[in-house]
């Protein structure tokens, strides 16, 4: 039950990450954004899809709420790494950014599962 729980989890904040790059790059095209802009989003769908999932975790399971926000927060991070490694077939990230998405995903998770 919880592990389907955190994988529940983590399926909708993957469909949310989904709907809301796909809005980002709506924008890019339509509004001409500049890199600093595309990066600043992607940050903000980063933390705020960890923070939705976290939340749902945390609705679900009504003890150590922040407990299954962290979870559903690091298993997106980990998935987030598979993925980007598959498909590039090599490590392209530096060790401070990948540091810096561990923090946002973990936090946002526990923001999320904290508040809910």
């Amino acid at each position: 039950m919880k592990v389907r729980v955190v994988l529940k989890s983590l399926l909708f904040a993957y469909a949310l990450t989904g709907v809301a790059l796909l809005l980002l790059a709506f924008l890019l095209f339509t509004f001409d954004l500049g890199e600093t802009a595309v990066d600043a989003g992607i940050i903000v769908v980063y933390v705020l899809a960890c923070f939705m999932g976290g939340f749902m975790a945390g609705r679900i399971m009504h003890r150590d709420k922040y407990l299954w926000g962290v979870a559903t927060g690091l298993t997106y991070y980990v998935l987030l790494l598979a993925v980007s490694f598959a498909v590039k077939g090599r490590w392209d990230m530096s060790m401070a950014h990948a540091v810096t998405t561990f923090f946002m995903c973990a936090g946002g998770g526990t923001l999320g599962g904290m508040l809910s």
